[in-house]
């Protein structure tokens, strides 16, 4: 069976890990298994030298075909929410 484990689990095990004061079979006691700890660990230190760049952001990736959709999907919407907003101040529809 699939776990998901939160981000606390995660880093005390892969803290525990780097230091290397216990064994990863130690580390299992976490309930996670081996494999999850050393993928864990080296996402750690691949990733470590991003926390000290300063000012170094990398920008965020923007799908220029999803803004649009989103951006069509919203005008859509809101002539929809202005047409039931017109509708339902006129009060029901007279029967003749």
């Amino acid at each position: 069976m699939r776990r998901n484990h939160d981000a606390g689990i995660k880093a005390r095990v892969v803290l525990e890990a780097v230091k290397g004061e216990r064994t990863v079979s130690e580390l299992t006691e976490y309930g996670v298994h081996p494999t999850m700890i050393h993928q864990w660990k080296k996402s750690l230190l691949d990733g470590a030298a991003d926390i000290f760049e300063r000012g170094r952001r990398k920008p965020a990736e923007v799908d220029e075909g999803t803004v649009r959709s989103l951006h069509a999907k919203i005008g859509e919407l809101a002539v929809a929410n202005d047409f039931c907003h017109e509708s339902s101040s006129r009060g029901p529809a007279s029967e003749a």
